[in-house]
């Protein structure tokens, strides 16, 4: 497995600045949530590191080294390419930075999405990315509070405010974002 050093040079080298700037701070959020919730911190901070690291590629650059790595691509997910990033990113982190580990690939490959039953991990990239300290937007501070109070709360607020900026938009909204909503809906009940 990559030393983070050498994935910090991999994403200068394959990244905006910009982009590289905020998985630093994703990677720094993390960290503290990791803390806060018992959860792994190396294992954070891995996953924090990889989580776009595919993000500056073309959509068919990403579907192509997703297929070729045998993965069938749902309808849904061809619908919006733009959240494969993430799959590619588990992709190229297990290919090229020789990362195994499916828990750190998972958080990778869910950060966009969500899913049903997520580990702690997962929901802790998702937040990190969202509530990292470059991210301003309406509501961004009460959901840092969210997610640094509960975790649970953290995401089921995320995921509600994903929700309602891709419906007002009128884009197409992912079943796998729904599904985990649904299911943290149902577990705090």
């Amino acid at each position: 497995m990559w030393s983070e050093s050498q994935i910090e040079d991999y994403l200068k080298s394959n990244l905006k600045a910009s982009r590289f700037n905020h998985i630093l701070g994703v990677r720094d959020t993390a960290e503290k949530l990791a803390k806060l919730y018992n959860c792994n911190v190396h294992k954070a901070r891995m996953a924090a590191l990889i989580h776009d690291c595919a993000k500056n590629m073309k959509d068919e650059d990403i579907i192509s080294i997703i297929k070729e790595k045998g993965f069938n691509l749902r309808e849904e997910d061809l619908l919006a390419p733009y959240l494969l990033h993430g799959l590619a990113g588990a992709i190229i982190a297990e290919d090229t930075m020789d990362i195994k580990d499916k828990e750190i690939l998972n958080a990778a490959i869910y950060h966009t999405t969500g899913k049903k039953d997520m580990s702690v991990l997962e929901k802790i990239i998702y937040l990190a990315d969202y509530i990292e300290p470059s991210r301003d937007f309406e509501g961004v501070d009460a959901l840092r509070q969210a997610a640094f109070k509960d975790l649970d709360e953290g995401i089921l607020k995320a995921f509600d405010n994903t929700i309602c900026y891709v419906v007002a938009r009128g884009q197409y909204l992912h079943k796998d974002t729904v599904e985990a909503r649904n299911y943290m809906l149902l577990s705090q009940k």
